[in-house]
């Protein structure tokens, strides 16, 4: 190796070096002031506790368990759909996506504190005029001219620009993290809600059945009886309309049926018809196993994910606000360039026909009619639309809650008293087909109380089941369900490099 080269290099790294370094120490030194106003998480009074009138119905205050509250109706076949449906529900993989998409956006903001670096090459074939700005008497020879090296821009943040848009990312996919969760705990609430409103509805087609059975032998009674002349034919055919509508109504139930085993096939990812043979059998409704829990009206705050991803996107436009602010001081840029230039293409390895430059510039807008003044006018007005979302999203969510107390404490007393009612009607059904056996009645009390028995069995099938939905209901108003552990949340959940 040529000694002289060789002690140029060293001479030009130690030189220009530490020219560098100084540049690059003196504009870092500047920084540090960030403008905008720091944010400030919104509060709201909450109630101490939910309505006295029906606390009594829960154990209020304990530890809701809201991980894997389904479990309290205690069905396998259930908890096996839920499973399913966290690994291959389409809605939940969106979410991921949307998620990792965040997070590609906070790392690219976070990208802002370092310096652009560009490898740089180029040839050109230079003539000069001599009635150009570089003036000559003699004729000047076209040159080959072949350059090869780097250039890098760096932004220093003077007054917190960058810093504000790292802030603004971060609450974005912080945001988009509660919304992943949301979607879970929406999920969770759907398969739940679907597979009791399926065994609700298999439970009125069994009345519906039995009710059949009994009119199916009424109308039997009144034919022999007509036939013997004991009977006028109007009993015969008030007797088939009663059975003809009656099993009309089978009808209606089996499409909700089907309908409903279709959503929950599509909850699972899968074709709609894809659980028939797994759920068309009759299977009992669930039951609950336990006593339901709830916590106090501030676990709401804690909890819910749509509230905390308000949270969090009233806090990404809080710091945006910052961002536009900066735009109204100056921005500074330290750049640079460093190349070999030769007119031989052999020379690009020669360290001595380095060619560079570098130094900051400075820009700073003067007037530009109150156009920057404006976008602060407007990120502003949005951060205020976005504390009124969030105030807005916890008296909704408050009012879940105590929609489900009410409808849980409400339809469990009036499932007691439909289940009396129903008893009576059986036996007022036993009564009046013995009086019309031996001629003490008519047949429209037949009918009557034939029509009272199958309407108050399908009321109690759905009271039992909108008991069930109001624990649903509860649960999925408190946010239980995304606490579970998953793996494609945390995995996009690292922290960039701190600066």
């Amino acid at each position: 190796m040529d000694i002289s080269r060789t002690s140029g290099i060293r001479s030009w790294c130690k030189r220009d070096a530490l020219i560098l370094m100084l540049a690059i120490g003196a504009v870092a030194a500047m920084q540090g002031c960030t403008v905008g106003r720091d944010y400030q998480q919104p509060e709201m009074d909450m109630p101490e506790q939910w309505s006295q009138a029906v606390s009594e119905m829960f154990a209020v205050g304990a530890d809701p368990n809201l991980a894997g509250w389904w479990t309290i109706f205690n069905d396998p076949q259930l908890n096996e759909l839920i499973q399913q449906a966290l690994v291959e529900n389409r809605s939940v993989q969106a979410a991921v996506y949307r998620l990792q998409a965040s997070r590609a956006m906070w790392d690219y903001a976070a990208g802002q504190y370092y310096p652009a670096v560009d490898a740089t090459g180029s040839y050109s074939r230079v003539k000069v005029s001599k009635d150009g700005m570089t003036q000559s008497r003699d004729e000047i020879d076209p040159i080959n001219l072949h350059a090869g090296g780097f250039d890098f821009l760096w932004e220093i943040d003077l007054f917190g620009r960058i810093k504000r848009s790292v802030e603004s990312a971060e609450a974005s996919y912080q945001a988009s993290v509660e919304d992943y969760r949301d979607v879970m705990v929406t999920l969770l609430a759907e398969v739940c809600r679907n597979y009791i409103e399926l065994r609700t509805i298999q439970a009125r087609i069994v009345y519906t059945r039995e009710n059949i059975d009994i009119q199916q032998r009424t109308l039997e009674l009144t034919q022999s009886r007509f036939q013997f002349e004991l009977v006028p034919e109007l009993d015969v055919r008030q007797a088939e309309s009663n059975l003809a509508s009656t099993k009309s109504e089978l009808h209606v139930m089996k499409i909700s049926e089907a309908a409903v085993m279709h959503r929950l096939g599509v909850l699972l990812g899968r074709m709609p018809a894809s659980l028939k043979d797994s759920l068309e059998m009759f299977k009992a409704m669930p039951t609950v196993s336990r006593q339901a829990v709830v916590g106090v009206p501030a676990d709401v705050l804690r909890n819910r994910p749509d509230i905390r991803r308000a949270e969090r996107q009233l806090a990404a436009q809080t710091a945006r606000i910052g961002v536009a602010t900066a735009d109204l001081y100056p921005s500074l840029q330290l750049a640079g360039t460093f190349e070999i230039q030769s007119r031989q293409l052999g020379g690009l390895s020669n360290i001595h026909n380095q060619a560079y430059s570098i130094g900051p510039g400075l820009r700073w807008n003067l007037f530009d009619g109150n156009r920057i003044r404006n976008v602060i006018k407007m990120e502003e007005a949005s951060a205020g639309e976005l504390l009124a979302n969030w105030e807005n999203t916890v008296l909704l969510a408050a009012e879940d809650v105590e929609n489900a107390i009410v409808s849980y404490s409400q339809q469990q007393q009036r499932q007691v008293l439909l289940a009396e009612s129903v008893q009576a009607s059986v036996r007022s059904v036993e009564l009046v087909e013995n009086l019309y056996q031996t001629g003490l009645t008519d047949f429209q009390n037949v009918l009557v109380t034939q029509r009272s028995l199958f309407v108050q069995q399908d009321q109690l099938a759905a009271s039992q089941g909108e008991v069930l939905q109001s624990l649903v209901r509860l649960y999925k108003g408190f946010g239980g369900g995304w606490q579970i552990p998953d793996t494609q949340e945390t995995a996009a959940q690292t922290q960039p490099a701190a600066h």
